[in-house]
């Protein structure tokens, strides 16, 4: 009896770390497929490395591009509720730089609004375009 106890308890443990990751809100894939546009973040760990950019380390995240090594490097993340972090972005070339909000409308829906600084531009079909002041992201899994 004792036996059938401790491999129910056993059995449980990867439930119990699965339930905690979703109180996690802001460690995440988010992508746009509009502006074909994503944010890979983790302000909690702040730990998500761009890849083929390691001179940055370890930082909250980035806003990249599909099929393009250009980003949006996020420099600094504060998750102020469960809902809403404020961030501050710099562009990979260290030029420009901005503060925005990441607010979680529901699971799976989340906007990000340029509040003061620079407009997000990305490259496209070799010019800039600029991104929207208010952009919605779907959450990948």
């Amino acid at each position: 009896m004792k036996r059938y106890g401790l491999l129910t308890l056993i059995a449980l443990i990867p439930l119990l770390a699965f339930a905690q990751k979703s109180d996690r809100p802001f460690e995440t894939y988010l992508y746009n497929d509009e502006y074909e546009v994503y944010l890979r973040i983790n302000f909690y760990d702040q730990n998500i490395k761009i890849p083929g950019q390691d001179l940055y380390g370890e930082i909250p995240g980035y806003l990249g591009r599909k099929n393009h090594s250009f980003c949006w490097v996020i420099v600094s993340a504060k998750v102020e509720t469960e809902q809403k972090a404020t961030i501050t972005l710099i562009n990979d070339f260290g030029s420009e730089d901005l503060t925005a909000s990441l607010t979680r409308q529901n699971d799976s829906i989340y906007i990000f609004k340029q509040e003061e600084g620079s407009t997000v531009k990305i490259p496209k079909n070799g010019k800039w375009q600029k991104l929207p002041k208010r952009l919605e992201f779907k959450r990948r899994k």
